[in-house]
């Protein structure tokens, strides 16, 4: 089965690369591509053919469309006339509903929604796909096989795709945001910057892996550590009196409430 990949900027290029090292053969894979320095450097770095969008999609059988989704719908007008009944048309592009792609492309088209995340670009990525109304379970497999290259996939229906891009679509950054007040944290309190940094970023790498190794529930495990009057149940307080897990629900719904207002234009 050929994969047509359009777009290949970092989400796209993730996926390709990602492919490549999941047993995907170069000669399998084609890249939609219309500037000629990055179909050079891409061709030289990863032995695949690149082409223009539509040849690509002529030569495929699933589709990943990894484009902006300001650029979506010019997108599928320029590949509608290439697509076929039984094409599978994966989109990456937040916010994109299937029913959307679907008025833009022939009767019997599959599509699979998308919504990844950012540690994709070291395999650790979390994709939900939901499946759109010509959509199977042998397309849904598929779309599972291709995300699977890059991390964990998750099947949802499309109606919860808005609490995922709160969620695990931008939950990367708030992870990012915790470290950097850690960081941070550990430079006021007489740690070298380098140091701190080390200190977190192992801990909640390891954090992370304890949660996912033991499938024990997160507050059992902050329990273990919360020692009764200890520093850790100091620390606990202070974070509860700044309401941090209300502003954490806050920011989150708040997330959600502007992924519909994007799909909705």
């Amino acid at each position: 089965m050929t994969v047509a990949i359009v777009g290949v900027g970092v989400m796209g290029e993730t996926l390709l690369s990602g492919l490549l090292r999941g047993g995907r053969r170069a000669e399998d894979l084609v890249i939609g591509e219309k500037r000629a320095d990055r179909a050079r450097e891409l061709t030289e770095k990863y032995g695949v053919r690149v082409v223009s969008n539509v040849a690509a999609v002529e030569a495929a059988d699933t589709v990943a469309l990894v484009v902006k989704p300001q650029d979506m719908a010019d997108v599928l007008t320029e590949i509608a006339p290439a697509l076929r009944p039984g094409h599978l048309v994966v989109s990456l592009a937040a916010g994109i509903t299937t029913a959307f792609i679907e008025t833009h492309t022939p009767d019997g088209v599959a599509v699979v929604r998308v919504m990844p995340n950012t540690p994709a670009l070291v395999d650790e990525g979390m994709a939900a796909i939901s499946p759109g109304s010509h959509c199977d379970e042998e397309h849904l497999a598929e779309a599972e096989s291709l995300l699977s290259a890059t991390g964990r996939v998750v099947r949802v229906p499309e109606s919860q795709q808005d609490a995922v891009t709160a969620i695990s679509g931008s939950g990367p950054a708030y992870l990012f945001f915790v470290v950097e007040a850690m960081i941070e944290a550990g430079v006021h309190l007489g740690l070298p910057r380098t140091t701190a940094t080390e200190l977190v970023v192992q801990t909640a790498l390891g954090s992370a892996m304890m949660l996912r190794e033991t499938g024990e529930h997160p507050t059992v495990l902050r329990e273990r550590v919360t020692s009764p009057g200890g520093t850790t149940a100091a620390a606990i307080r202070e974070l509860e009196s700044h309401r941090v897990r209300a502003a954490f629900m806050t920011a989150m719904e708040a997330a959600r409430d502007r992924s519909r207002e994007l799909a909705a234009q």
